[in-house]
């Protein structure tokens, strides 16, 4: 029976410790100490040095954004006379008629030619064309709103946008502009020259186009100059 007996315990005891040495060990416990800090995503603290770079940096820039702007203006404004040029007045007349086609408002565009004026040139030089020019052109700016538009097509052709008129309105408007340009009087060279302007008009409407409305005011212009001419 104490054979038997023994028998059995060393069974167990070998059982165990071939069981023991299949077993994997147990990873090691983490040793304590100080916690990692997880990479942060902020950007890097900008040294005193960098400072000034940086400054410069961006006063260079907004310097040249500044630049872009004067020349993007400068090219769509006319350098003598300080109002938009034919490119800039399309642009202006484009936007009018979206915003008239789509809110249904109204309008007329003006074109206004100077007389006299190639004579002018002839015998007194273009500084004193120029000053007739600058002259209407002033004459002109204290006759309309500011939300209406004035640019120069070329040469000695104008053209107005003006809003929230009636045909009737507007054939008024361009008759007053043509007396009111036919008052001034220039002084050249010991002689007192007038110039005058002939208008015509083109009504603005949910059916105008740009192209079209130009063509309309500049023949109605020709037609009004040459009747001013057999007055």
């Amino acid at each position: 029976m104490k054979k038997k007996t023994r028998a059995t315990a060393a069974a167990t005891s070998k059982r165990r410790k071939s069981g023991a040495a299949g077993r994997k060990a147990a990873p090691p416990a983490p040793r304590q100490g100080k916690a990692v800090a997880a990479p942060s995503s902020a950007p890097p603290a900008v040294s005193s040095g960098t400072k000034p770079i940086l400054r410069r940096l961006r006063a260079q820039l907004a310097k040249a954004l500044a630049r872009i702007d004067e020349l993007e203006a400068s090219a769509d404004t006319d350098f003598l006379l300080g109002i938009p040029n034919r490119r800039g007045f399309e642009r202006e007349l484009n936007r009018a008629i979206a915003y008239i086609k789509r809110y249904h408002a109204s309008g007329a565009l003006i074109v206004l030619d100077v007389d006299r004026l190639k004579p002018i040139n002839d015998a007194f030089g273009h500084a004193a064309g120029d000053q007739v020019l600058k002259a209407i052109v002033a004459v002109l700016l204290r006759h309309v709103r500011s939300s209406d538009v004035i640019g120069r097509l070329g040469g000695d052709e104008f053209a107005l946008l003006m809003w929230n008129l009636s045909e009737t309105d507007a054939h008024a408007k361009a008759a007053s502009l043509e007396q009111t340009i036919d008052r001034l009087t220039f002084v050249f060279r010991g002689r007192t020259l007038t110039a005058g302007a002939s208008a015509g008009v083109a009504v603005l409407d949910v059916q105008a186009e740009a192209g079209r409305a130009l063509e309309e005011a500049d023949s109605a212009m020709y037609v009004r100059k040459a009747q001013r001419r057999h007055e």
